[in-house]
C-alpha cells in the first residue's frame, strides 16, 4: 500500500523522508504520511505487480469482502485513519466534537450555505475524531486542563498571569477559559507582552528547558505571534497539562479534551474525520466560540498508556469503537501471527518484515513501509531484520 505525504509548514524534515527512503535536499517540511480512505488522501493498493487500485474504489466495488461483515454493516467504510507525524513547529490548540455534536453542527453549516472548502468552515463531515498517538521518541504535548492545585500554583508562579487567579476562583475552569479566549486583542497584547519580552530572549539563548512552560510559550511566540498581535494561545500553554511521552508510550485524546502536539514524532490513529476546532498557535482558521462550545472545561489527569502485551502483539486499548492500534517488536528471525478481521493497515518503522497469508507475500521495509491485509486471512510476520511494525484495525470486529 502507498500513502500520501502532507507538507504542512509545521512538519519536520527527516523522519518521514527516512521512513520512505526519499531524499529531501531542500529541507521541505514532511509533516504527515497518511494511509487512509479520505477525500484528501486516498491510499493506493498494489493488487498485482504494476496494478494499483485506490482503496476507496476497492471498498466501493468489494464492500463486505474488503471490510468484513461487522465493519461493513456498522460503518460502511474504513472507519479509521492511520498516520505518521513529525511535529517540529507545534500544532494548534484544538478540540474535536463528539459524534452527535458533529452531526448537528455539520447540518447547521450546510443550512447556512457555507461551502465545504471554505476557510471559515469548521465541520467537514458528520463524524467525531477521537485519536491515539504512540511516541517514536521523546514527544511533548499539551493535554487537558491542570488540576486546580497545579493551575493555582502556575498562576502564582508566573507574575504576569497572577491576575487570572481571582477569575479562576470566582468562575472556575469554564469562566477562566472563556475570559482569556474572548479577551479583546489589545488586552491580550497588554497582558502577555511583558511575559513574552521576558521569556523569548531566554528561549533564543538556550536557557529554557522543555519541561518549563516558558519554553513552549516562547517557541509559540516566535512561530505564530505577529506584530501587534500576541497569540492568545499562549494562555493555554500555562493552563493545560504539559506532558512528556517516551518511545512506545501513548496518549488518547477524546472528544472535548483540549490539546496540542508540541514536538516529536509519533504514529497516530483516529476516527475518519477532519473536524478540528482551533483556538490559537496556528495560521489556520480559528473559531473561539466553537472551541468554547465543545471544550471540556474540567481538570484532566493525563493517562500515559503503556499498551497490553498479548503474545508478541502490544495493544493500545481505548474507548473508541472506530480503531485499535497495536505493534509488533520482533528480533531477526522471530515470527508473529494473527487473523485479520477487517481491512488492516500495517506500517513498518524499523527493519524488514515479510508478511504472508494463504495467497500472497509482501515485504515491508524502509522505502515501502505500508501494507494492507483483508478479513479472514491468517497472517504471519517474519522479521528479516530487527523490526517494529504497527497494525491498525477495528475493535469488536473479531
Amino acid at each position: 500500500m502507498t500513502g500520501t505525504v502532507k507538507h504542512y509548514d509545521w512538519g519536520g524534515t527527516d523522519f518521514i523522508p527516512s521512513l520512505l527512503n526519499v531524499s529531501n535536499p531542500d529541507q521541505e517540511p514532511f509533516a504527515e504520511y497518511w494511509m487512509v480512505v479520505h477525500p484528501q488522501a486516498a491510499g493506493k493498493v498494489e493488487m498485482e505487480k504494476g496494478i494499483n487500485v485506490s482503496l476507496p474504489d476497492l471498498i466501493n466495488s468489494e464492500g463486505e469482502k474488503v471490510l468484513g461483515e461487522y465493519v461493513f454493516k456498522r460503518f460502511g467504510n474504513l472507519p479509521y485513519l492511520l498516520k505518521a507525524l513529525d511535529v517540529k513547529k507545534m500544532l494548534s490548540i484544538q478540540v474535536h466534537p463528539s459524534k452527535s455534536e458533529a452531526e448537528k453542527d455539520y447540518a447547521r453549516e450546510n443550512a447556512a450555505g457555507i461551502p465545504l472548502d471554505s476557510p471559515s468552515r469548521n465541520y467537514k463531515d458528520t463524524n467525531h475524531k477521537p485519536e491515539l498517538m504512540v511516541a517514536m521518541g521523546e514527544f511533548w504535548l499539551l493535554h487537558g486542563f491542570k488540576s486546580a492545585d497545579l493551575l493555582k500554583q502556575t498562576l502564582n508562579a508566573v507574575a504576569e498571569l497572577k491576575f487570572l487567579l481571582l477569575i479562576f476562583e470566582q468562575s472556575g475552569y469554564k469562566g477562566l477559559y472563556k475570559y482569556v479566549m474572548e479577551m479583546p486583542q489589545e488586552e491580550v497584547n497588554e497582558k502577555l507582552e511583558p511575559l513574552v519580552e521576558r521569556i523569548v530572549p531566554l528561549y533564543k539563548t538556550g536557557k529554557l528547558k522543555k519541561s518549563d512552560e516558558h519554553y513552549w510559550a516562547a517557541k509559540g511566540t516566535v512561530n505564530f505571534s505577529q506584530p501587534g498581535k500576541t497569540d492568545r494561545g499562549l494562555f493555554s500553554v500555562y493552563l493545560f497539562n504539559l506532558v512528556k511521552v517516551d518511545k512506545g508510550e501513548a496518549v488518547f485524546q477524546d472528544a472535548g479534551v483540549p490539546h496540542a502536539y508540541l514536538e516529536g514524532q509519533n504514529i497516530e490513529i483516529m476516527a475518519s474525520s477532519d473536524n478540528v476546532l482551533r483556538g490559537g498557535l496556528t495560521t489556520k482558521h480559528i473559531d473561539v466560540q466553537e472551541l468554547l462550545n465543545h471544550t471540556r472545561c474540567e481538570p484532566t489527569i493525563p493517562q500515559i498508556l503503556k499498551g497490553e502485551q498479548k503474545g508478541k502483539e502490544l495493544v493500545y486499548k481505548t474507548p473508541a469503537p472506530d480503531f485499535e492500534l497495536s505493534s509488533f517488536t520482533l528480533q531477526k528471525g522471530e515470527t508473529a501471527s494473527f487473523t485479520s478481521s477487517t481491512a488492516e493497515i500495517m506500517l513498518l518503522v524499523k527493519g524488514v518484515v515479510n508478511v504472508n497469508d494463504e495467497k500472497s507475500s509482501i515485504e515491508l521495509k524502509i522505502g515501502q513501509p505500508s501494507g494492507i491485509v483483508f478479513p479472514g486471512d491468517e497472517v504471519k510476520l517474519t522479521a528479516q531484520e530487527d523490526a517494529l511494525v504497527f497494525k491498525a484495525t477495528v475493535p469488536f470486529a473479531k
